[in-house]
């Protein structure tokens, strides 16, 4: 068995935890919910076991490096990090329902990964730029903070639902609302997401510029990566400043976490095949 047949079994596990979870809304059937979870905790351990073997397999190609240096590699363990952040939210606040929001990323991720003909699922030589030190802490605190920022958005979706179904007439408010975390809960919820986000967004732009400045001599080139990191650094900056100083919360950040991520997937993704740069290598 190679790491492939490993991680596509993991989407498919995925799939699988995404309708469980939807089934617990709709048919609000708690105990359909634990099995959700035990599947989900699953899927994420046989995807950890995945990315470790094609790590393995790396170095018995004589290649030898973290599985983090491609597209394809990186979609994986966005949809990882997804996981393990989505399990720590479920343990802390007790509530399954928010699997029906999160889990499909991690899905969607997964499924693009393994079925996308638009990325090379090959396991490569680093090219020169890639070969640091600063390779590792670069991507996974990136890649936190993105994860953080795609629950958020789920968080963002559930609580529209939720606000939604409760500004319906009393008389035929959508049943389904009970079942899903009170609208201040989840509020919180999104604030404190996108706040661990942006500390680890942070983090992965200060790790680039060291990174940077080893590979090509300068902290900042403006180049199109970069810049979007920027755009969206500014863009939670903005979000979390205008929540502490004008009270925002509720709809409006649930939206703006929502427009968050769009700009999180255009940097992660739409600049590598969009715009050329310097981390256009990512690509492949």
């Amino acid at each position: 068995m190679n790491s492939s047949t490993l991680l596509g079994i993991t989407t498919f596990t995925y799939l699988f935890s995404t309708l469980l979870y939807v089934a617990v809304i709709v048919f609000r059937a708690p105990k359909i919910g634990k099995i959700a979870t035990i599947f989900t905790a699953l899927a994420w351990i046989i995807q950890t076991g995945g990315l470790l073997l094609r790590w393995s397999e790396s170095y018995q190609m004589g290649i030898g490096h973290a599985p983090l240096t491609n597209m394809y590699e990186s979609v994986v363990f966005f949809a990882w990090t997804i996981i393990i952040l989505y399990l720590i939210i479920e343990i802390k606040f007790k509530t399954k329902v928010i699997g029906a929001f999160a889990v499909p990323f991690a899905f969607l991720a997964m499924a693009y990964a393994s079925f996308s003909t638009d990325i090379s699922k090959t396991i490569n030589p680093l090219v020169p730029a890639l070969q640091s030190n600063w390779l590792i802490s670069h991507v996974v605190t990136c890649f936190v903070g993105y994860a953080s920022f795609a629950v958020a958005a789920g968080l963002g979706i559930m609580y529209l639902f939720k606000h939604t179904s409760n500004s319906t007439s009393h008389e035929t408010a959508d049943d389904r609302s009970t079942r899903l975390p009170s609208l201040q809960v989840l509020d919180s919820i999104i604030h404190s997401t996108m706040v661990f986000g942006f500390i680890w967004l942070t983090a992965g732009i200060i790790t680039g510029a060291v990174w940077a400045n080893s590979a090509w001599g300068t902290y900042w080139s403006w180049d199109p990566k970069e810049t979007w990191s920027l755009i969206t650094w500014f863009f939670y900056a903005l979000t979390l400043h205008a929540r502490y100083t004008r009270g925002w919360s509720g709809k409006p950040i649930a939206f703006l976490a929502i427009f968050g991520f769009v700009s999180v997937l255009f940097t992660y993704y739409g600049v590598n095949f969009l715009l050329s740069g310097l981390h256009s290598y990512g690509a492949g």
